[in-house]
């Protein structure tokens, strides 16, 4: 009956309206785009979005009243959804047109006034439709399975199997345990002994070494090591040859600077 009654009152206030409209008494008012893409100014886009807040505004603080009824509050519940999703498209035709970018940028007022049920893709509940029945189980049953278990629940289910005492009586677990050891010892069996290449690369890196102390030793043997006598002989040659180099120069240097004299004076 109740849902009747809103239904009648629904119609009556539409039919006034359309009188009101016909006799010139009302004011007329224009409908805001239902597709936004049809707007190509920002100016416009601006003015229906502020529009449409206004609208969602207004609903939102009519869903705490308390005395609507259940069926109102789905009803307004649904239509402030409805909004929100024609908000995004406004804000993003707005951005689309060069102007600011609201889905950042933008107040979320109304979407912390609205609560979301985990698997609801974005439905949100707001005022008295948190309350409504089911409504608030969904939001108790996600409050209770959100909340860690403490460490007293967790110890509380843990027995002796959780820690391996009684592995021994599982046949499944020790035939898979025979299986993996005698595989890992297949393997170690065909895997070459790695301490027997080591000591056959550190023999041969050895006799290379010999041999190459034997090469160095023969070399130093078969050169010519100078005596004492020659050393000395050959440091006084290397002298005589300083001097020389040096007397020589500069009585080179003296004739050259009397023949220029001799030139000059002629």
């Amino acid at each position: 009956m109740a849902r009747n009654e809103e239904k009648a009152q629904s119609m009556l206030y539409r039919f006034r309206e359309a009188q009101a409209a016909e006799l010139g008494l009302g004011k007329p008012r224009l409908r805001r785009p239902a597709f936004a893409g049809v707007v190509d100014t920002i100016a416009e886009a601006e003015k229906w979005r502020r529009d449409l807040l206004s609208e969602v505004s207004r609903k939102i603080s009519k869903i705490q009243d308390v005395s609507l009824s259940d069926y109102q509050v789905r009803d307004l519940n649904d239509d402030i959804n409805k909004l929100m999703g024609q908000k995004y498209h406004w804000e993003r035709r707005i951005k689309e047109l060069g102007g600011p970018d609201y889905t950042r940028s933008g107040p979320r007022m109304f979407s912390y006034e609205g609560r979301e049920v985990p698997g609801t893709r974005g439905y949100r509940y707001y005022g008295r439709a948190r309350d409504l029945p089911g409504v608030r189980e969904l939001f108790e049953k996600a409050a209770s399975e959100a909340q860690p278990r403490t460490r007293t629940e967790i110890n509380r289910h843990i027995d002796a199997d959780y820690y391996g005492y009684r592995d021994e009586e599982d046949g499944q677990l020790l035939a898979y345990e025979n299986a993996l050891e005698n595989e890992l010892q297949a393997k170690l069996l065909s895997a070459p002994d790695i301490k027997e290449e080591e000591e056959a690369q550190n023999e041969a890196s050895s006799t290379a070494m010999e041999i190459e102390q034997k090469e160095v030793e023969t070399n130093v043997a078969d050169s010519h090591v100078p005596s004492q006598k020659e050393i000395e002989a050959y440091l006084v040659q290397r002298r005589k040859q300083q001097l020389l180099d040096k007397y020589v120069s500069e009585d080179m240097k003296q004739n050259e600077e009397e023949t220029k004299e001799l030139i000059n004076k002629l």
